[in-house]
C-alpha cells in the first residue's frame, strides 16, 4: 500500500498523462477528464485483492473476484464510490501445443460482452475452450460487471417480482388502444427508476463506463490498456480510445456499434429493427430448405405462414400456461443474434404446430429464478441508453417513424419500441454523445470485427467506425449474421484476433473471410428421442 503523499504524487503524473490524451478540439480539460486522473491513481496505488469469488457467482476456484473503487461522479473523484466487481484468472504462461515452452506473459486482457447491462464475470473462463487457449497462455482474462450491474452498485427500476408477465401478446401491428397502455407502462417504468436511483441515475452511462475502465486499467498495473469489447462494449471502447489514445495497447471492437452521434442511441434502434427484418428473412430461408426435416414450409413465405399460425394458436391458449406471443417473439429473437439457435427453435415450432408444445415451452418459458437478474439487466440497459444521448420526448415521432418502419420490418419494430419507449420520458439529464474520432497516428493499430448481416450491430456501424478511427482495421465475415464473432465458429476470423492479440498483427485496412457453415438441421429422429426423454410439460 502506498502512503497518502505518494497516491497524490502519482495523482498529478497520471493527470498530466490524461491531460495530454485528451482528444484534439476536445477544449478546456473537463472535470471529469481530471478525475479520471484522480480515481486511476489512487487504483493503481490500491490494486485489486483478489480472492475467492462469491458463492452467487457460480464461478469455479479456478477464477478469482476483487472489487475495484470508482467514483459515482468522476467531477467529485473524492466524494462518493461505488465498488465494481471483477474477476480474473492468470495467464498459463504454457504453450497450449504440449511444447513445453514458456509463453511470455502480455499483460491483461480485459473484455466487456456489451449490453448495456451484461456483465462480462465469466469472460475468464474463456481460457479453457481450445479456441482461447492460446490467448490465455499470454494474457490474465479478466472480466467485470460494469456500474449498475449484479453486485457493481446495482440498478432496479421494478419490483422483479413482477417483470415476468407471464404469457403475453407482441401485436405485429399494435392497435392505438394497445399502444397507449405501452405510453403508460414506459412512464412508470420511467419514473421508477427515477424513484429506486434518485439524483445517482445521471451518473449510469457510456462515458462514466469508459472512465470506469481507464480505473480498471490503473488497478491491474497496466500502463495501457488490452480491451475486447463486443457490440455495445464496442462504442464505451470507442469512447475510451477518444478519450484515452495514449493508454491504449490494443483494442479489438468486436460486432461495432455505429458511434455516430447522430445515431447514437434513437436511429440506432430503428436501423436495428430494419436488420433483424433481414436477419429474420435469413432463418426463413434455411428453414425453408430444410422442409423435409421441419415440415414449415419450403419457401420463406410459408414458413413465415407457419410462424403466424403460432402466433394466432398462442394468443388463444398459451402454451403450457407459459409461452404466449411474447414468449416465441423473444425466443425467436435470439435466433437472429445466432444462427446456431436455427436448428432449435426449428424443431421447436414444428413440434408446437404438430401438437407437441414441450420443446416450445422449454425454449420460450420465462423462468422466475432469472426475474431479478433480467430486470437488473433492463434498468442498467436502459439507464445508459437514456442518460446518453436526447431522445424523441413526443409519442406522436416514436408512432410515426415505427409505424412507416413496421410496414416492411414488422418482426421486431414494435418489440423495440416497447424496449426503448421510457427513455421518452426518462428523468435524468441527458447528454450529447462524444464525437468518436482518432486521427493519423493518434492510435495504435486498432481491429474492427463484424458479420455483413449482423442484426443486432448492423455493418454500416462497422464501416463508420473503421472510418472513425485512424489505423484501425476492419475483418468483414460476408454473408453471415451472427453477433460477436470474437472466438467463434469462423476459423479466418479467429486467426486474425489471435494474430492481432498475440502479435500486434493486422491485415492491412481491410480483410474479408468466407462465411462459416450455416447450421445443419437436427435430424426429426433426433428430436424425437429428446422430446421422449423431457419430461412431461
Amino acid at each position: 500500500m502506498r502512503t497518502a503523499a505518494a497516491v497524490h504524487v502519482a495523482a498529478g503524473s497520471l493527470l498530466l498523462t490524461t491531460l495530454a490524451a485528451a482528444p484534439a478540439g476536445a477544449g478546456t480539460p473537463t472535470a471529469e477528464l481530471r478525475g479520471t486522473a484522480t480515481a486511476a491513481a489512487r487504483a493503481a496505488a490500491e490494486g485489486i485483492d483478489f480472492g475467492p469469488c462469491p458463492a452467487g457467482q457460480e464461478l469455479p476456484g479456478t477464477v478469482r473476484c476483487g472489487t475495484l473503487r470508482v467514483p459515482l461522479d468522476y467531477a467529485r473523484p473524492d466524494g462518493e464510490q461505488i465498488s465494481l466487481t471483477v474477476s480474473r484468472v492468470r495467464a498459463t504462461g504454457k504453450d497450449p501445443g504440449g511444447s513445453g515452452r514458456a509463453v511470455p506473459r502480455q499483460g491483461s486482457l480485459v473484455h466487456n460482452p456489451g449490453g448495456p447491462g451484461a456483465t462480462g464475470m465469466y469472460f475468464p473462463m474463456m481460457g479453457v475452450l481450445p479456441e482461447w487457449k492460446r490467448v490465455a497462455a499470454a494474457y490474465d482474462l479478466v472480466g467485470y460487471a460494469p456500474r449498475g450491474v449484479g453486485r457493481s452498485a446495482p440498478l432496479s427500476c421494478t419490483d422483479p417480482g413482477t417483470f415476468f408477465e407471464g404469457p403475453s401478446t407482441a401485436p405485429v401491428h399494435p392497435s392505438a388502444a394497445y399502444k397507449r397502455e405501452r405510453v403508460a407502462r414506459a412512464e412508470a417504468y420511467a419514473r421508477g427508476c427515477a424513484e429506486r436511483t434518485g439524483d445517482a441515475l445521471r451518473h449510469y452511462n457510456s462515458l462514466n463506463n469508459a472512465r470506469d475502465l481507464d480505473v480498471l486499467r490503473a488497478a491491474l498495473g497496466e500502463n495501457r490498456l488490452t480491451f475486447l469489447g463486443s457490440s455495445y462494449g464496442t462504442y464505451f471502447g470507442a469512447l475510451y480510445a477518444t478519450l484515452f489514445p495514449s493508454h491504449v495497447r490494443r483494442m479489438v471492437f468486436d460486432s461495432a456499434v455505429n458511434p455516430d452521434p447522430e445515431r447514437i442511441w434513437y436511429r440506432n434502434n430503428l436501423d436495428q429493427s430494419a436488420a433483424f427484418e433481414d436477419r429474420w428473412a435469413d432463418f426463413r430461408a434455411w428453414a425453408a430448405r430444410h422442409d423435409a426435416v421441419y415440415g414449415l414450409g419450403n419457401t420463406a413465405r410459408e414458413v413465415q405462414d407457419s410462424y403466424d399460425r403460432a402466433r394466432a394458436r398462442l394468443a388463444k391458449e398459451p402454451a403450457g400456461g407459459k409461452v404466449g406471443p411474447g414468449q416465441l417473439q423473444a425466443a425467436f429473437l435470439k435466433a437472429g443474434y445466432y444462427d446456431d439457435h436455427w436448428p432449435h427453435r426449428a424443431h421447436a415450432l414444428s413440434a408446437y404446430l404438430k401438437g407437441d408444445p414441450a420443446p416450445l415451452v422449454e425454449q420460450a418459458q420465462e423462468y422466475p429464478e432469472a426475474a431479478a437478474e433480467a430486470e437488473n439487466a433492463r434498468a442498467v440497459y436502459l439507464a445508459v441508453e437514456c442518460n446518453d444521448a436526447p431522445w424523441p420526448t413526443d409519442w406522436a415521432v416514436w408512432d410515426r417513424d415505427n409505424t412507416r418502419l413496421a410496414r416492411r420490418a414488422p418482426f421486431e419494430t414494435w418489440g423495440n419500441v416497447w424496449t426503448n419507449l421510457p427513455c421518452a420520458y426518462w428523468r435524468a439529464p441527458r447528454q450529447r454523445p462524444l464525437d468518436v474520432r482518432a486521427g493519423s497516428g493518434a492510435l495504435p493499430p486498432t481491429l474492427i470485427l463484424a458479420a455483413e448481416r449482423d442484426a443486432a450491430a448492423p455493418y454500416d456501424g462497422a464501416l463508420e467506425l473503421h472510418r472513425r478511427l485512424a489505423g484501425s482495421a476492419l475483418v468483414t465475415e460476408r454473408d453471415a449474421g451472427s453477433h460477436g464473432l470474437a472466438g467463434g465458429a469462423n476459423a479466418c476470423v479467429h486467426g486474425h484476433l489471435e494474430a492481432y492479440l498475440l502479435d500486434g498483427r493486422v491485415p492491412g485496412r481491410r480483410a474479408s473471410c468466407a462465411p462459416h457453415p450455416e447450421p445443419e438441421p437436427q435430424p426429426a429422429s433426433a428430436d424425437r428421442r429428446a422430446a421422449a426423454a423431457r419430461p412431461a410439460v
